[in-house]
């Protein structure tokens, strides 16, 4: 029976897929952002931690791969997807993160800042927006005239869950925070112990 599970698995597997200047006031102002659903997640009926024990994932290997325009978080095993899961994103899902306000999430590579528990959105993944690549893309369009010369490049922006109660947020589809990916608090739990500072996160559409 392990047997025929892990071969499921691996199966499964085989499919591979390509500031939080948060405000919870925000949320029933901008409830009808809504995200389309994903037609199907990749492992959601297993833990993750069943899954890295039953497939013997090794940490250095795991990666974060956010794809903006499913609303998916992808757990990876290098180029393998372990488990996927439901998110939502800034209340403007589509663009880059270009400035402070914006509502956008970024897009790039990162890398992890800190964790720690949060006493509004469960847990609380800081990614290292803005780096260089960012700063970047910032300072270019700022050149450009495409930005204001007074804007402000914002940051604290990580990966989370929602308010106490808040999962239909996650359910229902809705892009309610100011930048940050959410995800309900079930699943922030589930990937939180598996997140280093080591750990890759690329955010793409």
């Amino acid at each position: 029976m392990k047997k025929l599970i892990l071969l499921l698995l691996c199966f499964a597997m085989s499919f591979s897929v390509q500031s939080c200047e948060n405000k919870v006031d925000s949320i029933k102002i901008l409830s009808n952002k809504k995200t389309p659903s994903p037609l199907f997640l990749i492992n959601e009926n297993f833990s993750l931690a069943f899954l890295i024990d039953s497939l013997q994932v090794k940490q250095h290997n795991i990666s974060i791969h956010i794809d903006k325009s499913d609303f998916v978080l992808s757990v990876m095993d290098i180029d393998k997807v372990i488990k996927q899961y439901s998110v939502v994103l800034g209340t403007n899902p589509i663009d880059d993160k270009r400035i402070q306000g914006d509502r956008c999430t970024p897009e790039g590579t990162f890398h992890i800042v800190s964790k720690y528990p949060h006493k509004n959105w469960r847990k609380f993944i800081w990614i290292d927006y803005p780096n260089e690549e960012s700063k970047r893309k910032f300072k270019e369009a700022k050149s450009k005239g495409e930005i204001p010369k007074d804007a402000k490049i914002g940051g604290e922006v990580g990966i989370h869950g929602t308010p106490e109660g808040g999962d239909y947020l996650i359910d229902n589809k809705v892009n309610w925070t100011w930048g940050c990916i959410s995800l309900n608090r079930k699943d922030v739990d589930e990937i939180y112990p598996y997140i280093k500072k080591s750990t890759e996160i690329i955010i793409e559409k």
